[in-house]
């Protein structure tokens, strides 16, 4: 299909995801024919660098042989069948070996196919076992502000993001929502790295006075990402883990951008050496390429779903595409290749030198702050550097920044005023710096004026 004609029809038919498609007057979405590597290719020929990920989903590259080959050969064997009453080797192997190298005390597997419904499902499993065992009071839910977990209505409800959540509001779960850790703009006035996290006590409070209605906390491990990359210390996470033991509520993790190895480790919980009751995982489960989601639990939490089908306690929570052979492949795969090729220890270089790069990028007058964890950094445009004082939103710098940065031939795609870096893991640390440099060139440029 020619280009013209493509983007006619685009125009014409499709309506794209967090867009106004107002924007395509000005810039027409780009025709991408082909990838390999952390570059997307236009039907131009035109190369992009791929520094965000493609959403925060491709692991190891586009276009990967190892990915392809798993794919094509279960492609041969079922594409997909009924999970309900029916198994397969790939959601066997898969499940046997998230429960191996997740957090300890995750023992049970339940797939869905979207972050959204794994949310989705987090939380109805909680609600229910509290209402199976004598606790039918603990009905809510706490999150902290600007939180993500996705834009179905029970994962908006437990959201903090206006942007996404205020429409809907008269829709949405009535919830507790608490001040998150904000380290750039720390009320106490401490540093992430020697903290002990004492805005907890917002959490801290809450829970304690309404800790008989709550089910459980849902946070995103040590990275808020939709919230402008946000980074905070794991001592939170450890007194969360502390605070819902003392309780009795569930903590369920969201850990379906910063799973599998993008803080570092293959999960963000490691860094605090906690274990959460529900494990929220997706994106790059499949390296990128194909949906699917799972819910990790224990076995105390299943077990109390575990009865004669004449109680109605099993939990009855379905997708179409639940445990998906395709997809399931993929993720064994992707599993395989963090082994084998020993991704983590091959991030460290390049983690290196995106740490290198803070004083760079905080030397210039309108960077409020570098802020890094694992292979994921962001740098935060400021109107005034000393008040920390951010530019108004409706003045768009970070959408300037994606646009000139387009031109240069690099996929960044900021948060308000955030631009940060998201790339596959494999990425070199020339590709890396290429990467860097385009982002230094584009937020001078938008922030000179």
């Amino acid at each position: 299909m020619e280009k013209a004609e493509l983007l006619r029809l685009d125009r014409r038919h499709v309506w794209h995801p967090c867009t106004q498609e107002k924007d395509h007057e000005a810039l027409p979405p780009i025709p991408i024919a082909r990838a390999e590597g952390v570059y997307l290719f236009d039907v131009d020929g035109k190369s992009y660098i791929d520094g965000v990920s493609s959403w925060w989903v491709n692991l190891f590259g586009h276009n990967h042989p190892r990915l392809n080959r798993a794919l094509g050969e279960q492609a041969g064997k079922v594409a997909h069948h009924i999970f309900a009453g029916f198994t397969h080797e790939p959601a066997v192997t898969l499940a046997a070996r998230l429960c191996e190298v997740a957090p300890p005390g995750l023992e049970k597997v339940f797939f869905t196919d979207n972050g959204s419904a794994a949310v989705e499902a987090a939380l109805k499993m909680s609600f229910q076992y509290w209402r199976q065992t004598g606790h039918a009071d603990k009905t809510r839910f706490v999150s902290i502000s600007e939180a993500y977990h996705g834009e179905t209505l029970g994962a908006l409800s437990v959201g903090g993001c206006g942007l996404y959540k205020d429409i809907y509001q008269p829709l949405l779960l009535d919830g507790f929502q608490v001040q998150g850790p904000d380290c750039y703009r720390c009320p106490y006035g401490r540093n992430r790295n020697n903290c002990d996290a004492e805005c907890f006590t917002a959490m801290e409070e809450t829970v304690a006075e309404h800790h008989r209605k709550i089910a459980a906390v849902i946070i995103e491990p040590l990275i808020q990402c939709a919230a402008g990359m946000r980074i905070y210390p794991p001592i939170y996470l450890k007194k969360l883990r502390e605070l819902c033991d003392r309780w009795q509520i569930h903590y369920i993790a969201d850990e379906i951008a910063v799973g599998f190895g993008r803080t570092g480790r293959l999960f963000a919980n490691e860094h605090a050496a906690v274990s959460p009751d529900l494990l929220c995982l997706s994106k790059g489960i499949t390296g990128g390429y194909m949906p699917l989601a799972v819910v990790l639990t224990g076995r105390n939490l299943y077990d109390a779903f575990y009865d004669d089908y004449s109680t109605l306690k099993a939990f009855l929570h379905s997708h179409s595409y639940s445990g998906n052979p395709l997809a399931c492949a993929l993720a064994c795969e992707v599993l395989n290749i963090f082994k084998e090729e020993r991704i983590l220890e091959g991030m460290v270089p390049k983690m290196a030198f995106l740490a290198s790069q803070k004083d760079r990028f905080e030397a210039l007058p309108q960077v409020g702050e570098f802020r890094q964890q694992g292979l994921v950094a962001a740098i935060e445009m400021v109107r005034d550097k000393t008040g920390k004082t951010p530019y108004p939103w409706q003045e768009r710098r970070g959408y300037a920044v994606y646009r000139r940065a387009l031109e240069k031939g690099a996929l960044l795609r900021p948060l308000g005023n955030v631009v940060y870096f998201m790339p596959p893991l494999t990425i070199e640390t020339l590709e890396l710096g290429q990467l860097a440099d385009v982002a230094y060139e584009a937020i001078v440029a938008v922030t000179a004026a």
